[in-house]
């Protein structure tokens, strides 16, 4: 039964819209206590997460306190009184009973409609001809880039022409496509040519939205790539532009625009992105203890989640620790506690996102609290076991979620239970600041062959400031593994663009998991069709579309009706780079309406880089908690 503080109305509908700022699920809630394997062959509507710190206790349990002090003196629960450790039971589709439903009357920021639908699957493309290890929306044209690694000299895309690549080392031509362009509205794909490897590389995009990608396999490990979003743009490559080779490194955008890459295999540093055509010397490469001291003997640090923090520090969390490092002086100037339960980076991956950074109107604070969410992963040992005994072991991935404010001190990990066991899986930021926890298996370990068990239902994660109901709700499942190797995309229709999926070193038919080129769209919870009278159009030519940071701007939306500005909401969102369950630079800030009449929202910038660093971002207008028909991309400069 869903927890109420104020009462209880019980309509009789599919579906109803009230006065609490979350969706409402019929879900019953019960409370519960070198080379190496591939390496060889929150609050849902208005009100996003607040500043209170996260907290793990000393005896584990974990606990939510104010904004000014920490403590685990409530003994793991909410401050309502309700347990964190809630999981939601999975219901088949079509279990719940309409007259059933129950819906609270709460406190609330914004409203939020409610509803009952747990999303629905469409096959989208049934050959994208390349499996999609890496993708990223593309601003302004709206498609999708994917591409895989040269090293298998085979897709299921032939190039259309000459010339071919040429095999490194070898007289040998490889003709097939390792990178498309497909548009995410007709599916149509362009081939594009690539020279240099990119198996396991990094990528974001720069403030004109190219994508600067950088390192990969072989003779691609110390290449930067860039490929423009201009018609017909083709990949311009500079390999020997890094000073160090990085394969499974993290590149990561600082507030000036600038990158920064981190990691790799066998290089426990860091190093500036240099300028286009230039090269750094080994002399611009930073040495990196941190990644040293969290190298277990199957390493577990490769990929490191990296973000931009609030006041401009970088968080770095890598296999168990994380700190905060000062990109202008080089110092760590803290350390986080660990965070126990196993190993949440390559190849024992779990993954992660910022959550979403909530500014107010006219905002003057001096630093804006942000938050990490780590999910999943396994024990320390699941590689070693999954790849290099035999018979191959399997460990049972975690079933926790960790959530931590960066930008306080005292910060500590407040840790929940998942419904299910997760690895391998992406963290998606949806346009509504909800986390759809999707892809990826419920045991084994990153590596090639090594999990078992697809974890096919996505999960809805919510976190409710007033405490009711669950975090978490269990979605209508895919029918398509999507293992090793999966990728996503937040798409303009608020739909998610999910491709990829390969446990195998190249493209194979007849394996467990069959190498994965079909790619799916998923409709989360608000694309509910009883919904959609909640949608709103925004007047693209009407609205400002380039902004400077702190900057007063307008967004126009066509308006059908009465519009309660209580109920609008406003966020905008950094497509990322994602590749092996991280997603480079993914970031939604909820921006702070100043004034709302005949339809015009009058808005405030973010106001430095620090909260947004300068690039395009996709803005959707939220109305009751469901987004518009179609965002539109802006542009924060300078």
């Amino acid at each position: 039964m869903v927890n109420i503080r104020r009462g209880l109305i019980i309509f009789p509908l599919l579906f109803i819209y009230g006065s609490c700022h979350d969706f409402m699920f019929p879900t019953a809630i019960h409370q519960f206590g070198k080379p190496i394997a591939e390496f060889k062959g929150l609050h849902n509507v208005g009100a996003f997460p607040g500043t209170a710190s996260l907290v793990v206790g000393d005896d584990g349990g974990s606990a939510v306190n104010g904004d000014d002090e920490d403590s685990a003196s409530d003994g793991g629960k909410d401050g309502d009184g309700t347990s964190n450790t809630l999981s939601v039971q999975s219901l088949d589709n079509g279990s719940s009973d309409p007259s059933s439903q129950v819906a609270a009357v709460c406190d609330a920021d914004v409203a939020g409609a409610q509803t009952t639908f747990k999303g629905s699957w469409e096959l989208f493309v049934e050959n994208a001809g390349v499996s999609a290890m890496h993708m990223v929306l593309l601003p302004k044209i709206d498609q999708a880039l994917m591409f895989d690694a040269t090293v298998w000299k085979i897709s299921k895309l032939k190039l259309p022409g000459p010339p071919c690549r040429k095999v490194e080392g070898t007289n040998e031509e490889d003709c097939w496509c390792h990178s498309i362009l497909m548009d995410v509205e007709t599916g149509n794909i362009r081939p594009l040519r690539i020279e240099h490897d990119t198996w396991c590389s990094s990528g974001a995009l720069d403030v004109n939205g190219r994508l600067v990608s950088t390192g990969g396999y072989n003779n691609g490990s110390d290449t930067v790539r860039i490929l423009d979003i201009a018609p017909n743009s083709e990949w311009i490559e500079y390999p020997g532009a890094l000073g160090n080779g990085r394969w499974y490194a993290t590149q990561v955008t600082l507030a000036d625009g600038q990158f920064m890459v981190f990691g790799g295999r066998d290089f426990p540093t860091y190093e500036f992105v240099p300028p286009q055509g230039q090269k750094n010397t080994r002399n611009e490469v930073h040495a990196f203890k941190f990644l040293v001291e969290t190298h277990d003997p199957v390493e577990n640090n490769l990929y490191p989640f990296v973000y931009l923090s609030t006041d401009g520090n970088l968080f770095i969390f890598a296999n168990n620790r994380s700190i905060l490092l000062n990109p202008n002086n080089h110092q760590i100037v803290h350390e986080f506690p660990v965070l126990p339960g196993g190993a949440r980076n390559y190849p024992a991956s779990g993954s992660s996102c910022l959550l979403p950074i909530i500014l107010n109107p006219k905002e003057n604070r001096r630093v804006i609290p942000a938050e990490v969410l780590v999910c999943g992963g396994t024990p320390h040992d699941a590689f070693e076991k999954a790849d290099l005994q035999r018979p191959k072991v399997f460990l049972p991935g975690n079933t926790d979620c960790a959530r931590m404010d960066i930008t306080k001190r005292n910060g500590k990990w407040k840790v929940i239970n998942m419904p299910s066991a997760r690895l391998l899986g992406d963290a998606v930021v949806l346009p509504t600041g909800d986390v759809l926890l999707i892809n990826g298996a419920k045991s084994g370990s990153a590596g090639w062959d090594d999990a078992r068990d697809p974890n096919l239902n996505p999960v809805l994660y919510k976190f409710k400031g007033d405490g009711t109901g669950s975090k978490f709700t269990v979605m209508n499942p895919s029918n398509i593994p999507r293992m090793y190797h999966s990728s996503f995309a937040v798409l303009p229709d608020s739909k998610i663009l999910i491709a990829g999926s390969n446990t195998n070193p190249g493209y194979f038919d007849k394996a467990l998991f069959p190498t994965e080129v079909r790619v799916e769209k998923f409709s989360p919870h608000y694309l509910d069709p009883n919904l959609a009278q909640f949608r709103q159009e925004i007047v693209v030519e009407e609205s400002d579309n380039q902004v400077k940071f702190g900057q007063k701007f307008h967004v126009q939306i066509r308006e059908g009706g009465a519009i309660e500005q209580a109920k609008l909401q406003v966020t905008i969102y950094s497509p990322p780079f994602t590749t092996h369950g991280i997603s480079m630079n993914q970031r939604l800030i909820q921006l702070g309406i100043e004034e709302f009449n005949n339809g015009k929202i009058v808005l405030q910038a973010p106001m430095n880089g620090n909260i947004a660093p300068p690039g395009y971002y996709m803005l959707f207008v939220n109305y009751n908690g469901v987004p518009c028909h179609r965002s539109m991309w802006i542009q924060i400069i300078p």
